[in-house]
């Protein structure tokens, strides 16, 4: 059975179901940015039954004036999230995850670059 997202906007379409079958792709691959916002935070934090601070002082670097999930380089130039596990090929913080994990594969930067989103994520379903 296919659970199949469309966005408007998007000349794509995302089939859920291939999470399943995924190595992670979405969470392994060049350094980047998680953004958490302060709610986030709270929200991760208490998931994990951690005093906010201490989440801060562990699991998030500070970026200007923002927070990111800190990510570990798994060989040069490969990262991975922090919450992500490797063994089982899942988010370890799922029901917790920031929006921008959320939101994926919909964010405005794959509006116009379907082919680099159809390269990372295998439930891509383009629609042209």
């Amino acid at each position: 059975m296919q659970n199949i997202i469309k966005k408007e906007g998007f000349n794509f379409a995302f089939d859920t179901n291939a999470c399943y079958e995924c190595e992670g792709n979405c969470c392994i691959g060049e350094s980047g940015y998680v953004w958490v916002s302060k709610n986030e935070l709270k929200e991760i934090a208490s998931y994990l039954e951690m005093d906010e601070k201490e989440f801060v002082n562990t699991h998030l670097r500070k970026v200007r004036f923002r927070y990111s999930l800190k990510e570990i380089e798994i060989d040069k130039n490969n990262f991975v999230c922090e919450f992500f596990d490797l063994v089982q090929k899942r988010c370890k913080i799922y029901e917790a995850r920031p929006s921008q994990c959320r939101t994926f594969p919909f964010w405005d930067h794959f509006i116009n670059n379907t082919k680099e989103v159809v390269k990372e994520c295998p439930g891509i379903l383009p629609l042209y």
